[in-house]
């Protein structure tokens, strides 16, 4: 298993009860594909620097989980078709250390 690094991006115009609600469905998609969330830190609403679409702020959430590589794509996938989630990225961190046989 490796550590990945997601950064989601929920759209503004849901209210906070709805973006705990769909916080808690991204979590659900992940621990789905057989990962594991290490860390949560829920970043607020953010200005961007550039439109995207027709909005100009988003609300930021980033995810520190743990899963094998295939399943990646797949977590990015499922949080992409969801509907208030304007974009999802995810990162591998670090290199893992060569296990010597």
């Amino acid at each position: 298993m490796t550590t990945y690094e997601l950064m989601v991006i929920i759209n503004p115009q849901v209210s906070d009860t709805e973006a705990t609600e769909i916080v808690e469905k991204a979590k659900k998609i992940i621990t789905n594909e057989k990962a594991e969330v290490l860390n949560e830190d829920r970043l607020g609403r953010k200005k961007f620097a550039h439109q995207l679409g027709r909005h100009r702020d988003g609300f930021y959430l980033y995810l520190k989980i743990k899963a094998a590589p295939e399943t990646v794509k797949n977590i990015a996938h499922n949080l992409k078709l969801q509907e208030s989630i304007l974009r999802a990225m995810v990162l591998k961190t670090g290199v893992e250390p060569v296990k010597k046989a």
